[in-house]
């Protein structure tokens, strides 16, 4: 897998297309708060537990990542330099779609899964240019990955903490689950809607108004939306 796309040449290594996609999900499985062992990221990018092992000793060679006894997986500064780049030039994409060619805030994700290996440096400069900086991609997460304690330390919590009474602003979904993304945009649940928390409820669900809507949403989903007071 890891040999299918040639990509650019780092410090005397080749950066392939799949290379950059480990190192992209291990840096997003740690800023999720989840443990990035090798049955997490087959899960995480769909592939075989032997797939995983394969790439995790080709980049633990060309020392991208370090495998500690446990099992646990990190990033090295190099592997983490590639990760930053990749998910840089995935938000530059997802705005570009949605900004440029208008496309739905639900549909960019998947579409910058294909694109982003294919911006080249020249290309990143004038999306810059002409996207100007922003620190959020459409679905409201930063440029820097923040853990879940490092999202509460900013007064962000997830919808499903959220106390009942009060008011909360979206400031992000997980992105990364499309069906969940257009459950939300029929829901009305984007970045920067304003809601009211009504109540959560005995069976784990949670009541929202949202522009004088009621809406109610299972744990699952509630447990994918970060909201800050409004």
């Amino acid at each position: 897998m890891l040999d299918c796309v040639v990509g650019i040449e780092i410090q005397g290594t080749m950066i392939t297309v799949s290379k950059e996609d480990y190192l992209k999900a291990i840096a997003e499985a740690e800023a999720e708060g989840q443990d990035v062992i090798p049955a997490a990221l087959a899960h995480w990018l769909a592939v075989t537990r032997p797939a995983v092992t394969f790439a995790l000793k080709r980049l633990s060679r060309d020392r991208l990542v370090s495998v500690k006894s446990d099992g646990r997986v990190y990033l090295t500064s190099q592997g983490r330099a590639i990760a930053e780049r990749t998910i840089v030039r995935h938000h530059l994409v997802e705005r570009m779609l949605s900004e440029i060619f208008g496309m739905k805030w639900y549909e960019v994700h998947d579409e910058a899964e294909r694109l982003e290996h294919a911006i080249s440096p020249a290309f990143e400069e004038k999306l810059v240019a002409k996207l100007g900086n922003q620190p959020t991609c459409p679905h409201g997460n930063g440029l820097a990955l923040r853990t879940p304690a490092e999202r509460r330390k900013h007064g962000h919590c997830l919808l499903i903490e959220t106390k009942p009474g009060s008011r909360y602003s979206v400031a992000s979904v997980y992105e990364r689950d499309r069906k969940l993304l257009e459950f939300f945009d029929q829901e009305g649940i984007r970045p920067g809607v304003r809601l009211t928390v009504e109540s959560q409820n005995y069976d784990g669900t949670v009541s929202l108004t949202i522009s004088k809507r009621p809406v109610r949403l299972g744990a699952a989903a509630a447990d994918k939306v970060w909201v800050s007071k409004a």
